[in-house]
């Protein structure tokens, strides 16, 4: 028999006043109805809170607070969640009406699965999930923000974002997620599309080599050969050597 999983669709705010109602009405249109949509907001001082209360009966939590940045935010999302699955949607993105009878679809069918990689229309569309990858590169799935859910039993043994990372803790918790708990994930196919990531939000403003420094401790503390990791490093920096100075 189909089940029709809750969903909890996270979305992080701060100064968000810009994108934000597209995004609250992406969930609003959604074709699939069982979710609840939870913002945490990192003390606004714009007109996001505005936003917020003229959609809030489309919002099933909502927190103003200061917090210790991006993933401390989603982490305050994932403890009040109550779904099944778990989504992340960030401020300034936004589902296509299918998006959530998609994903739904896709747990039904393979019901032990503990998470899904969906496809974003990002720069250009971004689709797949290639787990084998994940030792030398991070550019194994398609997005988090849009693209990932996993199962809300699956996120309490994998545990929360580590917030001592700023940029990249979903790498982290995607590391331990298929290297350390080797969680079970699939990808949706390529033309199913999700969603739309736009360009210009906290991914495009971090320097490369604050990127790169941080990928390079990530893996570290997750215990791989740190010989094997500069030669990473080296190749990555000769790959991408003009970028270091943007």
């Amino acid at each position: 028999m189909k089940k029709n999983f809750k969903f909890s669709i996270i979305t992080v705010t701060k100064n968000s006043q810009k994108f934000l109602e597209k995004n609250i009405l992406s969930l609003k249109k959604q074709t699939y109805k069982n979710f609840e949509h939870i913002i945490v907001d990192g003390k606004s001082n714009d007109k996001t809170i505005d936003v917020i209360k003229k959609y809030n009966k489309y919002i099933d939590y909502f927190t103003s607070e200061k917090d210790k940045g991006l993933y401390d935010a989603m982490n305050k999302g994932i403890r009040v969640s109550t779904g099944d699955i778990i989504g992340i949607l960030n401020s300034d993105d936004i589902y296509y009406k299918n998006a959530l009878k998609i994903v739904n679809d896709y747990f039904n069918k393979f019901n032990k699965i503990d998470f899904l990689f969906g496809t974003v229309r990002k720069h250009k569309l971004m689709y797949g999930y290639y787990p084998e990858k994940i030792r030398w590169t991070f550019g194994f799935y398609s997005s988090h923000s849009i693209g990932f859910f996993i199962k809300k039993k699956s996120q309490s043994r994998l545990g929360l974002y580590n917030i001592k990372y700023k940029y990249s803790a979903d790498y982290d918790l995607f590391y331990r997620m298929i290297v350390k708990k080797n969680m079970i994930g699939v990808s949706t196919k390529k033309k199913e599309i999700l969603g739309k990531f736009r360009a210009g939000g906290l991914s495009d403003q971090i320097k490369y080599k604050d990127f790169l420094k941080e990928n390079f401790q990530i893996r570290l503390d997750n215990g791989q050969n740190k010989y094997y990791l500069y030669i990473i490093f080296f190749l990555r920096i000769l790959r991408n050597f003009k970028r270091l100075f943007r």
